[in-house]
C-alpha cells in the first residue's frame, strides 16, 4: 500500500532492503568506470527486486474502502509523538498492508473460519480485513498491549462496516489468553504478530491451553524479520528471539508449519492430525 503523498516508510522487509541497498549502490557506482555489460547486470538485478513489490500490490484485489481509510489515517498519525507516550514503540511500518491484509483476508475465506484471535493489533488493519472476510455472526478478538493505539483503531473501527464483529482487549496478550481460556473461547484462525521475544510464549499457551479449535490454523507474522535470522551476524534481540523461535517450531513434533516469503514472512502452523 501506498502511503499518503508526503508520508514515507522506511524498508522493514527483506525485498525492500535489497531493493534500498541495491538502488543506493546504482547512484554510488554512478559515472565509475564499469563495464557496460557488468552496468547491465546491476542495472537488471536492481529492476528485478525493486520491481516485485509494486508489482505485486497491483496484481492484488484492491483493498475496501474502509481498509485503504485506516491505511491513510496510520499514515497520517504523528507516530514519533505517539510512542514517546506509548507503552511500546510505535511506528507506521508496523501496519500489515494491502498484501497482506489481503492474505489474511482469504485466509479466513479458505479455512472457513467463524472466531479469529489477533495477538497484536496495532491500528487494526490486520484485524479489519479478517473482520471483512468473517461471516456476519463471525467474531474477531483483538489483543493490543497500548491503550491509546486501541482507541485509536475502535474509531475507525466504528466507521467501518465490519468494525461490528472486532472485539479490542487491552494489556499484556498471555493475561489476555488466560481470561480467554477460562471463558472457555476457542478459535479456528490465529494471527501472531505482537512482541517478537513473545512469540514462543504466546504459542505454548495456545498448544498448550483449549483456545484452538480442531484444525485450528494459526499464522504468525515477521517470522523473516528484516533478513535478521540468516543473514546478520549480530542480529538484534527480536531478530535473535525471531531465528529461536523458528528453529523451536522446526523442532516441535507436534506441529507442521511451512515460512512464506509473503512481506516480512509469515509462518503457516497446525497441529500435525493422522489424515
Amino acid at each position: 500500500m501506498i502511503p499518503p503523498r508526503g508520508q514515507s516508510a522506511r524498508p522493514v522487509t527483506p525485498i525492500g532492503i535489497a531493493a534500498h541497498s541495491l538502488g543506493a549502490l546504482v547512484e554510488e557506482l554512478s559515472g565509475n568506470k564499469i563495464p557496460a555489460e557488468a552496468w547491465e547486470r546491476l542495472h537488471a538485478v536492481h529492476r528485478m527486486i525493486a520491481g516485485l513489490d509494486p508489482y505485486l500490490e497491483a496484481m492484488t484485489t484492491p483493498a475496501s474502502p474502509d481498509l485503504q481509510r485506516l491505511a491513510n489515517q496510520t499514515a497520517s498519525e504523528n507516530w514519533e509523538q505517539r510512542s514517546a507516550a506509548a507503552a511500546v514503540h510505535l511506528e507506521q511500518e508496523m501496519v500489515s498492508g494491502h498484501i497482506e491484509g489481503q492474505f489474511l483476508r482469504m485466509m479466513v475465506k479458505a479455512t472457513c473460519a467463524r472466531s479469529v484471535l489477533e495477538i497484536g493489533m496495532f491500528t487494526g488493519y490486520s484485524a479489519l480485513a479478517m473482520a471483512e472476510a468473517l461471516p456476519d455472526q463471525g467474531q474477531l478478538i483483538a489483543c493490543e498491549l497500548d491503550p491509546g493505539v486501541a482507541d485509536l483503531a475502535r474509531s475507525m473501527f466504528q466507521s467501518s462496516s465490519a468494525g461490528s464483529k472486532i472485539e479490542v482487549r487491552v494489556g499484556p496478550a498471555s493475561e489476555t489468553l488466560e481470561e480467554l481460556e477460562a471463558l472457555g473461547a476457542s478459535f479456528d484462525l490465529v494471527f501472531i504478530d505482537a512482541d517478537k521475544t513473545g512469540y514462543a510464549g504466546y504459542l505454548e499457551q495456545l498448544l498448550s491451553g483449549g483456545l484452538l479449535s480442531e484444525g485450528a490454523l494459526i499464522l504468525v507474522d515477521n517470522t523473516l524479520l528484516q533478513g535478521e535470522p540468516w543473514a546478520n551476524r549480530n542480529p538484534s534481540p527480536p531478530g535473535a528471539a525471531i531465528a529461536a523461535f523458528n528453529e523451536m517450531v522446526v523442532a516441535d513434533a507436534r506441529l507442521e508449519q511451512v515460512l512464506l516469503p509473503l512481506r516480512d514472512g509469515v509462518t503457516l502452523i497446525r497441529r500435525v492430525t493422522n489424515e
